[in-house]
């Protein structure tokens, strides 16, 4: 089932936006909703986003976590920054590869607004002004013009969401056609290594018998093919 991707500045009002639409769908619809986050895997925010592989690492496993939670029947929220766009295509391929619509919704506030709220948390749940304002600055913020980003919600701090529009985007349009990076290959048949090996001697023994005739400048017909190599002594 569907998967709403959240997106903003830390302390943008995510967690609490996220909330609201579990809530809704739980109210609407007779459909099981996960939340997957920073929040529900514990991590220690300040530790993860001052270090580059720790914070990969975190997100390979909300990615994990998400794939593992979607299916047929269930909605899944990932609840995270989310601000790197080509994180965000990496989550369009999954759900391309699940054959199952998405969204965005985009938390936005003003950097102020953003360091106000954060200072406002528990101490043990705050970013350090640091971790924030680096974060900030990398911060990539979702285009609606790019597949991977639409539909988008941009919902600003005082803001209702959107929910019927929401419900709309995850449950009243097709999901992405899936392409050849996101399906399955087929499995090779049994006899792939003996025809294989079969191919392999007969353009060998082509080239060998060749060597016997040919003079430097001459083409080699290529067994199987109309492609022709030429003939180089070295």
């Amino acid at each position: 089932m569907p998967l709403v991707v959240m997106c903003g500045f830390p302390s943008s009002g995510k967690t609490r936006r996220a909330n609201e639409i579990k809530d809704y769908f739980e109210k609407n619809t007779d459909k099981k909703v996960h939340v997957v986050g920073d929040g529900t895997m514990c991590i220690e925010k300040n530790t993860v986003y001052a270090e580059s592989q720790r914070e990969k690492n975190v997100r390979g496993s909300l990615k994990a976590e998400v794939e593992r939670k979607v299916n047929k029947d269930d909605i899944v929220i990932l609840d995270s920054l989310n601000y790197i766009k080509g994180y965000r295509y990496e989550l369009f391929c999954l759900i391309k590869h699940t054959q199952t619509p998405h969204c965005l919704v985009y938390c936005l506030t003003s950097v102020e607004v953003s360091s106000a709220w954060n200072s406002n948390r528990e101490p043990k749940e705050q970013y350090t002004q640091e971790i924030l304002d680096a974060l900030v600055l990398r911060f990539e913020a979702p285009d609606s013009r790019n597949r991977w980003d639409s539909p988008l919600f941009t919902v600003q701090q005082d803001d209702t969401l959107p929910f019927e529009g929401i419900y709309d985007a995850v449950f009243k349009r097709k999901a992405p056609p899936p392409n050849q990076s996101t399906l399955s290959q087929p499995l090779s048949s049994t006899n792939f290594l003996y025809e294989l090996d079969k191919v392999t001697q007969e353009v060998l023994m082509a080239i060998l018998n060749a060597q016997k005739t040919s003079i430097p400048g001459d083409l080699i017909a290529v067994p199987g093919t109309t492609d022709k190599i030429s003939f180089l002594y070295i």
